[in-house]
């Protein structure tokens, strides 16, 4: 089992993740979203417990580009990680992307295929996130950069 990675910051409180959600219905119900809109699928896993899975959050939600990239590309999903309920068969068919810590993305198409799993660290700075980093890596996995006909002579 992969121990708990960060602890979340005592003046922070939100409740991104819910230990009762049943992780299934939620990609489930993310992945039908994702098809009718021509999105991908943002899983974000992680805990309340978890002080950089509260710091993403908040710089992803209050930076007007990174929010922008999300609501044009992405129906995001918190799926929670916690001593109440690890979600472990979820994670499992996900291939185990808590080996990476938290909180770790899991990109899935509109058809709820994993196509990319992303470690954080590589997309923080010093205490934080860098943004530049973010808007790449949420631009390469849209269903527009994956769009077979921008590689076809």
């Amino acid at each position: 089992m992969v121990g708990f990675v960060c602890t979340a910051n005592a003046q922070e409180k939100p409740k991104l993740y819910s230990p009762e959600a049943d992780a299934k219905a939620q990609v489930k119900e993310a992945v039908a979203k994702a098809k009718a809109e021509g999105k991908q699928v943002f899983l974000q896993i992680g805990g309340n417990w978890c002080g950089w899975c509260l710091k993403f959050n908040k710089l992803s939600t209050t930076d007007a580009q990174i929010d922008s990239s999300f609501k044009a590309n992405y129906v995001v999903a918190h799926i929670n990680y916690s001593k109440e309920n690890m979600n472990l068969a979820l994670l499992e068919q996900l291939h185990y992307p808590q080996r990476f810590g938290f909180p770790v993305f899991v990109i899935l198409n509109d058809k709820g295929e994993r196509i990319h799993t992303q470690n954080s660290a590589y997309l923080e700075k010093g205490d934080g996130y860098d943004k530049a980093r973010i808007l790449e890596f949420l631009k390469n996995w849209s269903t527009s950069a994956l769009d077979p006909k921008h590689y076809q002579k």
